[in-house]
C-alpha cells in the first residue's frame, strides 16, 4: 500500500499546497525557501484559475501579495505563501458557508 493511500482528504491536500509551492520555486534559485512575486502571480492564475476569477478575489489576493512581502525584497516565503492561501481560502469559506445556508432556506 503506498504511502499517499494511508492520507487523509485533509492531509492529502496540505501536500498538495506544499507540493504546488516548491513547484514554483526556481530549482536554480539560491534563496531555495522563496518565490518571486511575479512566480506567486504566476502560480496563482495557473492554479486558482475558477477560484480567482471574482474580480473581488483577485483584488484581495494583490493586496495580500503586496503586503505580504514584509522586508521588501521581492520575494515571498513559504510562511508568507501560507499565510496568503489562508487569506484567499477565508473568503470563499464564507461564500460557502452562505451558499449552504440559502440551500437549507
Amino acid at each position: 500500500m503506498a504511502e499517499e493511500e494511508c492520507l487523509t482528504e485533509l492531509e492529502l491536500a496540505i501536500q498538495v499546497l506544499v507540493f504546488n509551492f516548491y513547484k514554483y520555486v526556481p530549482r536554480r534559485s539560491l534563496v531555495r525557501n522563496k518565490i518571486s512575486k511575479s512566480s506567486l502571480r504566476k502560480m496563482l492564475q495557473t492554479e486558482f484559475p475558477h477560484m480567482l476569477t471574482d474580480t473581488g478575489n483577485r483584488k484581495a489576493a494583490d493586496k495580500l501579495i503586496q503586503n505580504l512581502d514584509a522586508n521588501h525584497d521581492g520575494r515571498i516565503s513559504f510562511d508568507e505563501y501560507w499565510t496568503l492561501i489562508g487569506g484567499i481560502t477565508s473568503p470563499i469559506a464564507n461564500l460557502i458557508r452562505q451558499q449552504e445556508q440559502q440551500n437549507s432556506d
